[in-house]
Order: structure tokens, then C-alpha cells, then sequence
């Protein structure tokens, strides 16, 4: 089989087009043949080894998997022996962060338990798409204590976490407003955010208005401007972004947190119950994966590349075909 192989850490041109073993399920596992990928955060830390901090997880001098690639949608055509959820032919999504990765390649074997049925209504390539940037949402708006009527800003609102936090935020009952530059703003307003803010123009946290609940998915913003936006009580959180924004959280944050509010860092956890929510949704009409661009396996560096410009609109996915 075709897999997207590294051997050293580098910049994307690393990874080489390979023909590979295929892999052979255990008796937990099933072995899926892989219609659609995307990329993450993750995928590109881990090409690179950067920051640092990630070789402590994928292995301090070479990467530990040579086949990257969390979020995977695709079609199972065999099962392990102890198999109980999924037979051949089901048609499957899922986060394989936890076991193993794998999705850049045409097969990849992973436990059952780490996959959910792709919901009815989507392509493999949409289904792709989905399972940690929309997790990752879902998360950060629950550690944020959203309830229904609930102020929330959404901070990126137009990428790849953020398309998926306004309309999961929407489906809770929140009166939302998406930050995003200036070409964002229709999309922003068609996932169905009540205000959208031109970060190019307009300062967010220099206006009257206080929120609830501030997800911050991209960007920078120092925690003392969000804090100034963040009603008595409230709650931020961090999910993505740059280094610094993903960092202060952990170590200001308790210096910073007065009045109530609260302001901390999402540490996601891939969950299959969370993801069977989000599949409920998206059935329901309730979410839409939103894909900027698809690019074939073998233009995987390309693809890294542009989702490292972090310009990209919702996801990047890699199709197989």
C-alpha cells in the first residue's frame, strides 16, 4: 500500500511517498481502508519536532510514527477476532492520536474503540474533517461552563476549531460572536454566529461588551486583554493558537483570575462519546464541517505548508483517491 513515510524530523518535504506493508489487525483492532484524512496542529508539530516538548511524546532524536495523521474516515474490511462494534463494510470516522496514528496511508489497523460510525449525511472527505478540531470545540465550550443564553466570543472563528465551535456553541443556546479578519465574515455569519467582529478594524476587548465564555482557538491576545472582555464570572479558555496563547494560561492564569472568572487551557482528551455527540449533530443538521482546501496523499507537504500559513478556512483534508 501507498503510506506518507518520515524518517527524521524536518520540514515537510520530509515525508516521501512510499509503498509499504499493509498492516494486519489484532483481535482488538480492525483494519480500515483509509478514503479521507486531515490535518491537525499535530500533524504539523510532529513532522517538524516543534516545539520541542512534543519529541518527549514521538521520540527525542526520530519520530517514533512513521506514518502520521489523527483524523481519518474510511471504510473497515476486516476485523480482529474480538471485534463486537463493527463488521466489514461499516463506514467509520475517528481520532487515532492515541493509537498509533497512521491515517497518510491507504490502510491503517486501529482498535474499535477509538472509531464511531460516520454519521449518514456526509462524505468520507467531510466526515475526515471533523474528529479532533470539532472535540476540541466541544471541550472547550463545556470546561467554559456554556449554558443556554450564555454570551460566547469565539476567538478564530473562521478556522479549523473555531468554524465548529460557533456552530456547536449555537446548538447549546448561546448568543455567539465570531472574531475573524475581514474575507471571514460572511462564513463566520453563515455557521450562524449573532455578531461577527473584524479583528483588522475593530478591537474586541476595547469595547462595553463583557462575555461569559471566551474560546480562543487562533492568534494571540495577551490573558490581560481577554480578561478585560470577560465578565465577573466568566470563563476562558484557551484551545489553539500561538505559543505564547496557549502557554500564559498555565502559568498566569490562577495570578490572573479574579471576580470569579476563571482562565485556563483545554487539555483534550479524544473521547468516542464526545465524537457520537458531534455525530448526533451533524445528523441532526445541527453542524457542518467547513473544508478550505483538499489535497491528494501525495501532496501531503503541500498541504502541511499551507495549513502552517494559518490561513486556511475550517479544514485542511487529504483525500486517497
Amino acid at each position: 500500500m501507498k503510506a506518507s513515510v518520515y524518517e527524521r524530523y524536518g520540514p515537510p518535504d520530509v515525508l516521501q511517498l512510499k509503498e509499504v506493508e499493509k498492516p494486519t489487525p489484532k483481535e482488538d483492532e480492525v483494519l480500515m481502508k483509509v478514503h479521507a484524512a486531515s490535518v491537525t496542529f499535530g500533524d504539523l508539530a510532529a513532522v517538524k519536532g516543534e516545539p520541542f516538548m512534543v519529541r518527549f511524546t514521538l521520540g527525542l532524536r526520530e519520530p517514533k510514527y512513521k506514518i502520521l495523521g489523527k483524523d481519518v474516515a474510511g471504510q473497515i474490511e476486516a476485523v480482529g477476532a474480538n471485534v463486537k462494534q463493527f463488521k466489514p463494510g461499516d463506514e467509520v470516522f475517528g481520532d487515532l492520536s492515541e493509537s498509533g496514528w497512521g491515517a497518510y496511508a491507504e490502510y491503517v489497523s486501529a482498535p474499535e474503540n477509538v472509531l464511531v460510525q460516520k454519521p449518514a449525511n456526509l462524505t468520507f472527505d467531510a466526515a475526515a474533517a471533523v474528529p479532533e478540531s470539532a472535540v476540541v470545540a466541544l471541550q472547550g465550550l463545556r470546561q467554559g461552563q456554556i449554558q443556554n443564553g450564555s454570551k460566547v466570543l469565539i476567538y478564530g472563528a473562521s478556522g479549523g476549531i473555531g468554524t465548529f465551535a460557533v456552530q456547536i456553541a449555537k446548538s447549546f443556546g448561546a448568543e455567539v460572536t465570531g472574531v475573524c479578519s475581514t474575507r471571514n465574515l460572511e462564513l463566520v455569519r453563515s455557521l450562524g454566529a449573532d455578531h461577527v467582529i473584524d479583528y483588522t478594524k475593530e478591537d474586541f476587548t476595547q469595547n462595553d461588551e463583557k462575555y461569559d465564555l471566551i474560546l480562543a482557538t487562533a492568534g494571540y491576545r495577551s490573558l490581560f486583554d481577554y480578561k478585560r472582555a470577560l465578565a465577573p464570572g466568566g470563563n476562558y479558555v484557551a484551545t489553539g493558537g500561538e505559543m505564547a496563547q496557549i502557554f500564559q494560561p498555565m502559568f498566569l492564569g490562577p495570578l490572573v483570575s479574579s471576580e470569579g472568572r476563571k482562565m485556563t487551557n483545554l487539555a483534550m482528551k479524544p473521547d468516542t462519546k464526545d465524537l457520537t455527540l458531534i455525530k448526533e449533530l451533524i445528523e441532526a443538521g445541527k453542524i457542518i464541517p467547513v473544508i478550505d482546501k483538499s489535497f491528494p496523499l501525495s501532496e501531503l507537504p503541500e498541504a502541511l505548508r499551507y495549513y502552517g500559513e494559518g490561513h486556511s478556512r475550517g479544514k485542511v483534508v487529504i483525500t486517497m483517491d
